[in-house]
């Protein structure tokens, strides 16, 4: 099976557990830059990414890099490039693009110019001068950084986050794809208690569930790339039985989630009921001041109310410091808050462990880290 080049994109701060995922799942030629993972694989590799990657926004095949200082250069060597072996005569294909310090900056120019040598290329394949679109879609980007044009073919269509679990969600919404990352940063296995007090519409704790559970991510939803005529259809096939017999239905998961809104706590339990984890998890309405601690080295990850979730400053930082005399009275908890609020050090009474700067889309959060004691060594956590 041919060797293909494939990127996983991801949020800022993301790409060293997008690495690990893409290690996880064998492969070893890895090269990581701002806001991508690229990997060698083989074509099966587009179908167990797509299943598998968590944290990952999308997966694109490479067809090619080189560099673009004019619009001829841009048009000659997207022309060379080999599109037939991956747009089929009949294909409907998009091109989006972006460009960052380059002297090509007209992003429109630049998908029209990519469109149109992609056209010239396919005229050239399959000998004709017209194409019904009516086929599988494709979109293929056109990344411009400092003169570097990479082109690629998104094998994903709709991106990672969607699950397919998340029938609704409440307000300020964290993606699939950042509590899946949340998890895998903190030191929570799948023996330990977990809680999450403001659970919201339980993507963190879904989350969790899911990798507890060892359950692909991907593995209820459909991708773009499973569409296309030229990627053999048993190897969708096999990535999948593969994904389905991984699935641990044995070991007991205990994780705990709460909020004062009983609506939201409604569409949490819903949410999990799709994702097939309500049997892992436990909800209850209640406000943080009901939260208790009563067994020993548990993990709290949470991403609590902040701006219009809550209201004033004022409220937030008497959460805060409320959060931060419940924690501290059990010290073999760990515990782990995403927040944009600045000042939470200051309100919680106690500096982090470590602190990893993210975005939770277009928002920027910080993600602090409380180490609690280690567990007795005959614990195995």
């Amino acid at each position: 099976m041919a060797k293909i080049e494939l990127i996983a994109t991801t949020t800022f701060g993301l790409e060293a557990v997008v690495k690990r995922e893409v290690q996880n799942l064998g492969y070893t030629d890895i090269t990581v830059a701002d806001g991508k993972v690229t990997f060698t694989a083989d074509e099966k590799a587009i179908a167990r990414a797509n299943l598998w990657l968590r944290s990952a926004d999308r997966l694109l095949l490479k067809i090619g890099e080189f560099n673009a200082f004019t619009f001829d250069e841009l048009f000659e060597r997207t022309k060379a490039l080999p599109w037939g072996n991956w747009i089929t005569r009949d294909a409907k294909f998009d091109v989006n693009g972006k460009s960052v310090k380059s002297q090509l900056f007209s992003i429109s120019d630049c998908q029209a110019i990519v469109k149109k040598a992609v056209v010239e290329k396919l005229k050239q394949k399959y000998m004709t001068d017209w194409f019904e679109e009516t086929g599988p879609e494709s979109t293929i980007q056109v990344a411009l950084l400092h003169n570097t044009a990479t082109l690629t073919i998104d094998t994903s269509g709709v991106g990672l986050h969607k699950r397919g679990y998340r029938q609704a969600a409440g307000e300020a919404p964290l993606k699939e794809t950042l509590a899946a990352a949340l998890v895998q940063l903190s030191y929570w296995r799948k023996e330990r208690i977990l809680l999450d007090p403001f659970c919201g519409s339980g993507t963190i704790p879904i989350e969790a569930a899911m990798i507890g559970r060892n359950i692909a991510p991907g593995l209820n939803r459909k991708f773009a790339s499973e569409k296309w005529p030229m990627i053999e259809k048993n190897l969708w096939k096999e990535a999948r039985i593969e994904a389905f017999n991984a699935i641990d239905q044995d070991t007991p998961i205990k994780i705990f989630a709460s909020d004062k809104d009983e609506k939201v706590i409604e569409v949490a339990k819903e949410n999990a009921a799709q994702a097939g984890v309500d049997d892992c998890i436990k909800f209850s309405v209640k406000p943080f001041s009901q939260v208790k601690i009563k067994e020993k080295y548990g993990v709290v990850i949470t991403n609590p109310p902040y701006g219009e979730r809550l209201g004033s400053q004022e409220e937030i930082a008497e959460l805060y410091q409320t959060m931060g005399k419940t924690f501290k009275e059990e010290p073999t908890w760990s515990v782990y808050v995403i927040t944009p609020y600045e000042k939470f050090e200051n309100v919680y009474r106690k500096k982090a462990n470590r602190k990893r700067k993210l975005y939770n889309g277009n928002i920027k959060v910080d993600f602090y880290q409380y180490y609690g004691e280690r567990p007795p060594k005959e614990q195995s956590f």
